[in-house]
């Protein structure tokens, strides 16, 4: 009769700080993992938005005897006194927004902030910046909102040597800023021009803002200013590559990626820049009418 039981005893503390420590490294392993995983969606999801805006850009030339769009051209702006849109503003309809494209031009809120407080009242119409707009790893911005302003922003600019080195006039005492250039006469071919390059939305050590419904992005009216969605006005400064956005110039390319700076072609391509490339590499890219094939970088 005499069974014998069995004692079942707890881990002890050795023991348990033994399974804890072991947990603690294999957090430690895979957290990195899982970071590059994200940050490699995130690097996905951004090269969608650029070829999106590249469709863009060749959907706007298609239904405009192959022009594309300007830095600032005739629109449906609603202001007499701006008549014109801005040139993330133009590429709307092409990417499928053709209802805030109309909602707010009506309105004049195409040549204002486009904010949720715009400019002399005006409200953007429901749905704020598009997400087309917005790079998944940037973190500048609020919703698509500059911090400081309250305004539209956007992760993308324009390159100024592409899009701007033309004037016409408005015939309202302005000049509108547009491409020198059409889809098919570039010197260099679309292959070895950049069309738009990511630099963050919100640059808060010099409170830069890039909108993306605002006439401070052309040279003609406002000179450029601190609102403008645009890269190449002020030099050709090369990417600032893995710095955050409180340490991102508004005069250089940046983003929030690890590996560089994504790049759309005129051609819808997309390239990753990386901190290697060379000063003269950056400027063939970037300037349409050099000469210089771009080649691998």
């Amino acid at each position: 009769m005499g069974r014998l039981l069995k004692q079942h005893r707890g881990f002890t503390l050795i023991e348990l700080l033994v399974v804890i420590a072991i947990i603690a490294i294999l957090i430690g392993l895979l957290l990195p993992a899982v970071q590059k995983v994200r940050e490699a969606a995130a690097r996905m999801s951004c090269s969608n938005n650029l070829k999106q805006l590249g469709i863009g850009i060749h959907g706007y030339a298609s239904a405009n005897q192959d022009k594309v769009p300007g830095g600032m051209q005739g629109g449906l702006s609603g202001n007499p006194q701006y008549a014109s849109n801005p040139f993330f503003f133009n590429l709307l309809p092409q990417i499928e927004q053709d209802n805030i494209y109309r909602s707010v031009a009506v309105t004049g809120a195409s040549w204002g902030t486009g904010g949720t407080n715009g400019m002399n009242g005006q409200t953007m119409a429901p749905g704020g910046t598009p997400k087309t707009f917005l790079c998944p790893s940037d973190s500048s911005h609020n919703n698509g909102l500059g911090p400081s302003t309250g305004w539209t922003v956007t992760s993308y600019a324009r390159n100024q040597l592409m899009f701007d080195l033309a004037g016409q006039p408005s015939g309202n005492g302005h000049t509108f800023t547009i491409p020198k250039y059409t889809v098919a006469n570039i010197p260099d071919g679309t292959s070895n021009t950049m069309a738009v390059t990511e630099r963050y939305a919100y640059m808060s050590a010099y409170n830069y803002s890039g909108l993306w419904t605002h006439h401070g992005q052309e040279r003609y009216h406002w000179g450029y200013s601190q609102w403008a969605p645009s890269y190449g006005q002020w030099g050709l400064y090369l990417p600032q590559v893995g710095i955050r956005s409180n340490q991102a110039h508004p005069y250089y390319p940046n983003s929030g990626h690890s590996s560089g700076v994504q790049c759309l072609l005129m051609d819808g391509s997309v390239r990753n820049v990386g901190a290697s490339v060379s000063q003269t590499t950056w400027n063939n890219f970037v300037t349409p009418d050099d000469g210089q094939v771009l080649g691998n970088f």
